[in-house]
């Protein structure tokens, strides 16, 4: 035999929060929890028409907050609010404390498990065929946007002498995965052959695992480099942003100061190329013990004489 967990309970604490959000010592727990349970089962049967899917209660030392999740607001709050305030009087008489009702609205009743499962369940009550009153609460679940959806019934189906199981699903309820989310729902239709078990399990995706990424600020797009504003808040360049990419981050030498300049003289022309060196002749002695420069003379060139013709 397998063994069932509780779709709900399964993940109770990992990615799904409790229903009854209160402390109490171990002496006040248990009145406290059989109260829970005797509100609990008054809302049920009072707002049976109000579509309420979910009750959640939280307390403190002097006052009572019950959250009712219903797809039917204006049920429960009546004209001009009458029927939440004669609710909140009689909550108050059973509990003795000061109580807040607050009214949460379900956009989509389709995605609640519980709400299916009573929405079949009213169906059998009015001797619609199990089957189609089955097939019929998958489509609308499936349209709604569900990834997947199983409905169950259990009890004397059409009319039989034995109880019997029938059960049909669209899509994919992965109940051993923990990070599904899950909704489960479960209750009963009293038919005129007996009482009919209606379960519903809806699964409407993961649950979230990692934070979303947190948006980045608005790149202006530079002037001078060019660069486009896809490139530097980065987004996959082409082939030719990557090109101008590349170019843009390679590095740039520095730039040399400019001389600043003043006014002044005209610049000099450069100088001209310094003549070869000589070699000037040793001054010799004289009879007056003074320095007489060595003369000089000049040789003419040498006539060539004419050749003689023979």
């Amino acid at each position: 035999m397998g063994h069932k967990v509780h779709p709900n309970g399964f993940r109770l604490g990992v990615y799904r929060n409790w229903e009854a959000k209160w402390f109490a010592p171990d002496k006040e727990f248990k009145p406290l929890l059989l109260e829970d349970v005797r509100l609990r089962r008054m809302l049920m049967t009072r707002l049976k028409n109000a579509g309420v899917a979910r009750i959640e209660t939280e307390r403190s030392s002097s006052a009572l907050t019950i959250t009712l999740h219903t797809a039917k607001p204006g049920i429960v709050i009546g004209k001009g609010g009458t029927s939440v305030d004669q609710l909140r009087d009689e909550l108050e008489k059973i509990t003795g404390k000061r109580v807040r009702v607050t009214i949460q609205e379900i956009k989509k009743p389709e995605l609640s498990a519980q709400l299916v499962a009573e929405n079949v369940a009213a169906q059998l009550e009015k001797r619609i065929a199990f089957r189609r009153a089955i097939k019929q609460s998958l489509m609308k679940t499936m349209r709604a946007g569900a990834q997947g959806v199983k409905i169950r019934v259990k009890g004397r189906l059409g009319g039989s002498e034995m109880a019997r199981v029938e059960w049909n699903r669209e899509g994919r309820v992965p109940l051993h995965t923990l990070k599904a989310d899950i909704d489960f729902g479960q209750t009963e239709a009293k038919t005129t052959f007996g009482r009919i078990g209606v379960s519903a399990w809806v699964y409407t995706g993961n649950f979230p695992t990692e934070a979303p990424p947190k948006p980045q600020a608005a790149v202006e797009e530079p002037v001078d480099t060019g660069v486009p504003v896809g490139a530097a808040i980065g987004e996959a360049p082409a082939p030719l942003a990557e090109l101008v990419q590349q170019t843009v981050a390679a590095p740039v030498a520095p730039e040399t100061p400019a001389v600043p300049v003043t006014a002044g003289p005209a610049p000099e022309a450069p100088a001209a190329a310094k003549p070869k060196r000589t070699r000037t002749p040793k001054p010799t002695a004289t009879a007056d013990g003074g320095e007489k420069p060595k003369a000089t003379e000049l040789k003419a060139p040498r006539a060539r004489a004419p050749k003689k013709k023979e």
